[in-house]
């Protein structure tokens, strides 16, 4: 049995300004350079590292949904522009897609037009968005600290069916020298802080979740773009 979709929303303050920060950063800053490595857009050398890496990504999360999905309810916790949505949608998902910026929403619902994906700007968490079979959040929890994006997995996990699908910054000295490396940007250039979580760390936190194991892993790794999967599974 799932939990009530009554479950609160995550109260810590260091959630909440944490996601207005993405709100910010995805709205105003990066709005165009997203909108450009989600398309067919020239990009740098670094940047179409990145989009090979989100694209067999999302590839790896598609891969481990049933290949048929009519009549499943699907949240893409974190949607961006849509992409992973409208894929799971042409497979007969009735799919709800949140992002916590409005502007990368917009550019979704002009892009994925055809598939009856629901999209909308807000908070990931948000209970009114009901309960479901399956939970997508491809790189839209790996900017909060280890407390906090264990809490949101709880959070997703009182309202979901069957399967848990989502990513995380993977602990490595290469990427935190990665990460340092950005510091040296303008300030106004810098993404917020990605918060890498060791894969023996994260096991041992996601155990105490009742009802739940951790089932397929997956690292991708492409140039800049360093990511970690985890399928979490509810038990019998």
């Amino acid at each position: 049995m799932m939990a009530s979709s009554a479950a609160p929303l995550i109260s810590a303050p260091a959630y909440a300004e944490r996601r207005e920060a993405l709100r910010t950063y995805f709205d105003r800053t990066a709005r165009g350079a997203w909108i450009d490595l989600t398309s067919d857009a020239k990009v740098s050398r670094i940047r179409r590292t990145v989009r090979a890496g989100r694209d067999e990504m999302r590839a790896t999360l598609l891969s481990w949904l049933p290949a048929v999905l009519d009549g499943r309810r699907l949240l893409d916790a974190g949607c961006g522009t849509g992409a992973l949505a409208e894929l799971a949608a042409k497979r007969g998902a009735q799919v709800v897609a949140v992002d916590v910026a409005g502007g990368l929403i917009e550019v979704a619902r002009v892009r994925v037009l055809a598939t009856g994906a629901s999209f909308h700007a807000g908070d990931m968490l948000d209970p009114a968005f009901g309960e479901f079979d399956h939970v997508v959040a491809m790189d839209s929890l790996i900017h909060y600290r280890a407390d906090d994006l264990v809490a949101a997995i709880a959070c997703l996990a009182a309202r979901t069916r069957y399967s848990l699908l989502f990513t995380v910054a993977p602990g490595s000295r290469l990427l935190s020298a990665m990460l340092s490396l950005g510091r040296f940007f303008p300030r106004k250039d810098r993404s917020p802080a990605i918060v890498p979580i060791t894969e023996a760390e994260l096991r041992r936190r996601l155990a105490q979740l009742p009802g739940w194991k951790v089932a397929r892993s997956a690292r991708i790794s492409r140039g800049f773009y360093k990511s970690h999967a985890i399928e979490l599974v509810r038990q019998p």
